[in-house]
């Protein structure tokens, strides 16, 4: 059985929007198809970003009342497009990332050009993308390695479209992945992977002038690196604040290039932050968690655009802090990731 949706308009879009999903799969993912550009990160129902409002109709959720939506919210008419199934017609009001229409998600081989270890759990992979296609993505947005059984693994990209060509990614060594324990022990340069994408809708907003503030969470720092690469290439005066938080300082694994974006940059700042600094690091900088660190810095973050990418715990805590503040959830965009788990769907 299928079923019409209605997108009302918005500040983004004038006009309903409107498609079609089967009773059999999510609504985002009908939209997907579509190519109707809802937001989301995680596909997992664990980030909160394509939360919606349902204003007629009705969802169930076949596993559950996912984890990014409360019980509160779920009375109050929200509904997480990500894992909602209709029941009947509906008419939400929902994100729609008006940027990300019309990029074709696209499934290829690429080519592992370089891989190089920048930590000790942090592994650095440049793929080559076949001439022969064309991959148009933007800043933020990820891909999925498309596993010989059909698994997915995702990870975003660590570079801007404009360096052309390429991909970088930054892969976090997970104990017992079967993925990365494949590209820190065995992956050559020259392999053959998989890949499909551009996924997401982590990418800058450009129609405003608003002060940028960045927080990472250890290789949440991936996609950060490719929106500022973005924003100083396309040459924004905005003010950016970088936050990036780990555990110890090992964890910052090139600290050097958001210090050298400050030290070029009069309109960059960059604030690392520890959360468990060992003695050996002889740290003298901030300590905690890093929204909470950003929290000590603003008293009033109700003009900023934020954009955070990292665990979902992080993310979260980050959106429920930031908001106390004046900080309203169009303002808010996540990249929220969990380590991979076995599954047929992408995992972030």
């Amino acid at each position: 059985m299928k079923f019409k949706v209605n997108i009302a308009p918005d500040s983004e879009h004038s006009e309903v929007i409107s498609f079609e999903v089967a009773d059999n799969e999510t609504i985002l993912t009908a939209a997907l198809r579509e190519e109707i550009g809802l937001s989301y990160s995680c596909l997992d129902g664990l980030c909160g970003a394509c939360k919606a409002r349902l204003h007629n109709g009705r969802v169930i959720y076949p596993d559950g009342r996912p984890e990014a939506l409360s019980e509160a919210e779920e009375s109050e008419g929200l509904a997480l497009l990500c894992q909602a199934h209709a029941t009947s017609d509906l008419e939400i009001e929902a994100n729609v990332a008006k940027a990300i229409a019309g990029i074709p998600i696209r499934r290829m081989p690429c080519r592992v050009t370089h891989h190089e270890q920048l930590a000790h759990d942090v592994m650095r992979i440049d793929l080559k993308l076949p001439g022969s296609m064309s991959f148009e993505f933007l800043a933020g947005q990820y891909i999925d390695f498309i596993l010989k059984d059909g698994r997915r693994r995702s990870f975003s990209i660590a570079n801007a479209p404009h360096s052309g060509g390429h991909i970088e990614l930054h892969v976090r060594y997970v104990d017992g992945g079967e993925f990365t324990e494949y590209v820190f022990a065995s992956m050559q340069d020259k392999a053959m992977l998989r890949i499909e994408g551009p996924l997401g809708t982590f990418y800058l907003r450009e129609e405003t002038d608003r002060p940028l503030i960045f927080v990472a969470g250890g290789t949440g720092f991936a996609p950060i690196k490719g929106l500022v690469e973005h924003a100083l290439h396309s040459g924004t005066k905005r003010p950016i604040h970088i936050y990036w938080g780990a555990r110890a300082l090992r964890d910052l694994y090139i600290p050097e290039l958001p210090e050298q974006w400050a030290s070029e940059n009069d309109n960059i700042k960059f604030v690392p932050v520890l959360s468990d600094p060992i003695d050996e690091d002889n740290w003298q900088g901030r300590v905690g968690y890093v929204h909470e660190v950003v929290m000590q810095d603003f008293d009033d973050l109700s003009g900023f655009d934020i954009y955070a990418g990292g665990p979902p715990q992080m993310v979260n805590a980050g959106y429920e802090a930031f908001t106390t503040k004046g900080l309203t959830g169009e303002h808010y965009f996540s990249d929220s990731f969990e380590y991979a788990r076995d599954a047929l769907t992408p995992k972030k």
